[in-house]
This record gives structure tokens, C-alpha cells and sequence, in this order.
């Protein structure tokens, strides 16, 4: 297939809107930014005082970029509403450029979810509306056929870092899903739901989660206030995600899989469907994993080298379903091998 490219000046438009959001993401804190070790790892915290009570906010996992805007906060809360323009600035470029966006409907409600903190708090955007925002990320000029419009939104995280944590969104998301007219689905534990059907377009959100054993059942997620269907290989796709904006209004900070990996993880999940292979939602998973892979064999094959490696290393389950689907796409075995 042939690949198209947006712009130099277009992708430099992208970055710079993913940096102005890490940007504003720190400018709210209201105290003091304080660390915390929880299993190893260093988790930083907004802590002020309300009154009396102490309270403390999650600003995220330790990194050198959140470290580098913890020593500016103050200068980036100062700079917050010109920020703004310039974000609003930036997306009404990229839609010039002809960047897909993100409809009125799923953008208002993605930017209601990182509103309450979701994407801070562990969430991370997989499925179609993920594979969208690739276009950003990865420079690519996609269509719509290729993105397989979808308005259905598939949010997973980890249950540990949602326990380790100690923090929740803000409003409770069931409040936030029901002002948008979603109702739960009903699932075999009566108590814990871990979908919502909107009422008026049929339009799914499913929240997910890995699992680290034989049955894929439901389990919670603390930070979220929701639960989650479990699913195995879903720890590879979701590990070490990346920071995204979606193209809406002045933009929205999101969280999504690495490229590299979620291209894997299609070619799992094409073979896994219950529907079989030749379904519409499997050809449109391995077409996903298609574009990725031949971007990535040009742009980036050491990255897309290791995660084929990696997940080929995780036992024969893994490697039957990767090589079921290369059997389906010739184009795509002949990328994997070029990068090797």
C-alpha cells in the first residue's frame, strides 16, 4: 500500500501541541509537588491543604519530563492562558493540514475523561480511536477507510498502578458517562460493570485491563472507580504508553499505546477473534497492524524489531497467533523480516 506523509510543518505543529498539554498538565498543582516510593517506583503527588485536611493529587510516574516541568511550575502557571491560544492556535493548523480529528461526540466525552483525571490516573486510549491519533504521532496521512470509523471507545490500565496509586478521578466516571446519556450493560457480576451503551447512537465505552491468568474475568480499578473485562496480552500492548493529543477544540493530553507495539498486538487480536479470521472487525485489525508495520520498518525498525521480538519471546500461544496472521499478510512477514 502507499504510504502518505502530512508535513514537516504539520507533524512539528503535533509535537508542539503534545508538549504545551505535558505543559499544562503541571500547571494546576496547588501546593507542593511531593514524591512518594510505592514498589520501587517513584510517584509524584500534587499536596495542598483544604482547610484542616491534607490532600494530595497524582501528577504521574517519574520521568525526566515531568521532573524538568516540576522545577517550572510556577512559570508554566503564569503562562497557562497564552498556552491556550497557542494550542488553539495549533489545532486549527493541523485541521488545515487535513488531520482527522476527532468528531464533536467522542472528542466532548474524551475531553470530559481527562477532565477527571483518567489519563493521568493509568488509563490509556486503545482500539480504533488509539490507532487515529497515530496520525500525529507517527506523521501519517490516513483516510477514512483505513481508520475503520468507530465511535466505540476502549479505555485499559493496569490493575496493580490503579491500586498503588491512592488517588481517583474527579467526578466519579459513572456521573460523567451518565451526563453523556451512556447506561451500564449489565454483566455476569451484577456489581461490577465495565461497559456503557449511550442511549441515542449505540456508541460502546469499555474499560479493560491484563490478565495474569488462565480466565479472563472482570476486576477493578480503584483509580477509575469503574471495572474492567481482563485480557490476555493486553500488559504488552499497555506498557510503557505514550503521551498523544487528539485533535479537538484546543486539544486534549491522552494516553496511547507505542506504535510499534500496538501493531503486535493487532496481529494477535486478529487471530483471536471469537467471529474468526475473515470477520469485519479481524480484517480490520490486521489492516491497522498492516500500515503500522510498513511505517515502521521505514521510520523506526529497531523499535518494531524488538517489539516483534518481544512478543514473539512470550511463549507458542503468542507466537501461533502472530504467524496465523503474517500467513494472511505477505506484505506484512516481509516488512517484519527486513527489520531483523
Amino acid at each position: 500500500m502507499t504510504i502518505r506523509r502530512h508535513s514537516q510543518v504539520a507533524q512539528a505543529a503535533y509535537h508542539d501541541l503534545v508538549s504545551r498539554l505535558m505543559d499544562d498538565a503541571v500547571s494546576d498543582i496547588r501546593g507542593t509537588p511531593t514524591a512518594r516510593q510505592i514498589g520501587g517506583k517513584t510517584y509524584w503527588y500534587d499536596r495542598f491543604r483544604v482547610g484542616t485536611d491534607i490532600h494530595e493529587k497524582y501528577l504521574g510516574e517519574a520521568t525526566p519530563e515531568l521532573l524538568t516541568r516540576l522545577e517550572r511550575f510556577r512559570d508554566l502557571k503564569e503562562e497557562r492562558a497564552g498556552r491556550k491560544r497557542e494550542r488553539a492556535r495549533l489545532v486549527r493548523l493541523l485541521r488545515s493540514e487535513r488531520y482527522l480529528g476527532l468528531d464533536g461526540a467522542t472528542g466532548s466525552l474524551i475531553a470530559a475523561f481527562a477532565k477527571t483525571g483518567t489519563f493521568t490516573l493509568g488509563g490509556v486510549l486503545v482500539g480504533t480511536t488509539a490507532f487515529r491519533l497515530y496520525e500525529g504521532e507517527l506523521g501519517l496521512r490516513l483516510s477514512l477507510d483505513q481508520t475503520a470509523m468507530t465511535n466505540d471507545i476502549d479505555i485499559a490500565s493496569f490493575e496493580r498502578l490503579s491500586l498503588a496509586i491512592g488517588d481517583t478521578v474527579d467526578p466519579a466516571l459513572n456521573d460523567v458517562l451518565g451526563a453523556f446519556d451512556f447506561a451500564p450493560v449489565p454483566s455476569i457480576e451484577k456489581s461490577r460493570v465495565w461497559r456503557w451503551r449511550q442511549s441515542n447512537s449505540e456508541t460502546l465505552v469499555e474499560f479493560l485491563t491484563p490478565s495474569f491468568n488462565e480466565k479472563e474475568n472482570i476486576k477493578d480499578l480503584p483509580a477509575l472507580g469503574v471495572s474492567a473485562q481482563s485480557l490476555h496480552h493486553l500488559n504488552y500492548l499497555i506498557g510503557e504508553p505514550l503521551q498523544a493529543a487528539a485533535v479537538y477544540r484546543e486539544g486534549i493530553l491522552v494516553r496511547i499505546p507505542r506504535p510499534e507495539r500496538y501493531a503486535i498486538h493487532k496481529l494477535i487480536v486478529s487471530n483471536r477473534r471469537k467471529a474468526g479470521p475473515e470477520s469485519l472487525k479481524s480484517r480490520k485489525d490486521l489492516l491497522q497492524a498492516e500500515i503500522l508495520i510498513e511505517v515502521l520498518a521505514e521510520d523506526r525498525p529497531s523499535d518494531l524489531a524488538d517489539a516483534y521480538e518481544d512478543a514473539m519471546s512470550r511463549g507458542p500461544r503468542w507466537r501461533n497467533h502472530i504467524e496465523q496472521s503474517l500467513a494472511r499478510s505477505p506484505a506484512a512477514r516481509e516488512f517484519l523480516k527486513s527489520v531483523q
